[in-house]
């Protein structure tokens, strides 16, 4: 009776493929934890090595191909840096044979090209035999979004060759890992999206601040840190926006109010716009205030964004807005500083005054700059120009 009581516990304690259940837990935690760290599954591939007692264990995000480097993350036993690397990328990727196995599969070297096969190689021979690697159990990984990685475990000529224990025990974790490089994929493609749209703002000279729930700052873009730096119209005050003015700084507090009510979908999302003055004869700032509304499946977080506050600045022109407006029309140096200047407001006589032309010479360079954009009006100019040339770059 003991000795059934003993196994019971044994059994409810440890996998069919020998690893304990908290130690297993241990490492899904690490594996689902993977996309968010900054070396991606740093953590589990060296759990992973240390429970198979292999020298290196690597994902490949990204094979390497002509004219392109491929990106793996491992574990070694010299830490997280894969010796070999560099080489790899550069040559010996198109002499591995090991590549191209059946989908979530786990197979050895051995199993696909047999003793003899596997240690003639080339890539055997010349790459893996100096880095002291002798096994190598493997798969490939597939997910729905049709990312392919490649799942790699090696040990050294001195240890054991892998067993069915060793691929049960990859095989559980298959499943995991598809998903947790599913949602790296995933996480990958909003970030670079979120780069874009951030990058293309500050380009356009757009200041951004989001505010949680309580109104207080919670990330802010480059542009919106040296306004609000200049201290002139909109200030920080313990780690909030506030407007100079004591009236407009009401207003403005209470349009923050009313899109934290929207946030909660206890009132309909706001979107409302308001000038802020400012000294010392700068033009007025024209600020934005819109709800950040909480999606169906939103959890309750109070710090989470709620409120957008965008800035714009008349003084600050877009960057690289010469650059756009030449290559957008075909227009000269001349004609395109010409044209900036108009829709920055100045007259055909100040601008031409600006640049330290005549008159006759300004109006020979409108004219041309008639011609490229299809318009016969210096209104109708400004119109196309402030429309049509935005710096996204």
């Amino acid at each position: 009776m003991e000795s059934e009581q003993t196994q019971d516990a044994i059994n409810s304690d440890t996998g069919w493929a020998g690893i304990s259940n908290a130690r297993f837990s241990e490492l899904l935690a690490s594996i689902y934890q993977g996309p968010m760290e900054s070396v991606p599954w740093a953590g589990a591939l060296e759990l992973i090595r240390r429970y198979l007692n292999a020298n290196y264990v690597t994902l490949t995000l990204r094979p390497a191909a002509n004219q392109r480097r491929g990106l793996i993350v491992g574990a070694s036993e010299a830490g997280p840096s894969l010796p070999g690397e560099a080489s790899y990328n550069d040559y010996f990727y198109s002499v591995d044979p090991f590549v191209g196995l059946p989908a979530d599969r786990v197979v050895t070297a051995e199993e696909v090209f047999g003793d003899t096969g596997w240690l003639a190689s080339e890539l055997y021979k010349q790459f893996l035999q100096p880095a002291d690697v002798r096994h190598i159990l493997g798969a490939d990984l597939r997910t729905e979004s049709s990312v392919e990685c490649r799942f790699r475990i090696c040990r050294s000529h001195a240890a054991p060759r892998f067993n069915a224990r060793d691929r049960g025990f990859c095989a559980m974790l298959l499943p995991h890992l598809r998903r947790a490089v599913e949602l790296h994929f995933r996480l990958d493609v909003v970030e670079s999206e979120r780069t874009l749209y951030a990058n293309t703002i500050d380009r356009m000279q757009v200041g951004m601040l989001t505010l949680d729930a309580e109104g207080a700052i919670i990330k802010s873009n480059r542009v919106a840190e040296n306004i609000l730096a200049e201290g002139n119209g909109l200030r920080v005050a313990h780690g909030r926006v506030e407007a100079t003015d004591a009236r407009e700084n009401r207003w403005l507090q209470r349009l923050v109010r009313h899109a934290v009510v929207g946030h909660f979908g206890s009132a309909a999302p706001i979107v409302e716009a308001l000038p802020i003055a400012r000294a010392r004869g700068k033009p007025r700032l024209g600020v934005l205030v819109r709800t950040i509304p909480l999606s169906e499946w939103s959890e309750d977080n109070k710090h989470r964004p709620a409120v957008a506050l965008f800035l714009r600045d008349p003084d600050r022109n877009p960057e690289g807005e010469q650059e756009t407006l030449r290559k957008l029309f075909d227009l000269t140096p001349a004609e395109t500083s010409l044209a900036v200047m108009l829709t920055h407001g100045l007259t055909l006589e100040e601008a031409a005054e600006e640049s330290s032309i005549s008159k006759n010479t300004a109006r020979t360079h409108l004219r041309a700059i008639f011609s490229k954009t299809g318009v016969t009006r210096q209104a109708t100019l400004v119109r196309v120009l402030l429309g049509t040339a935005i710096p996204v770059g």
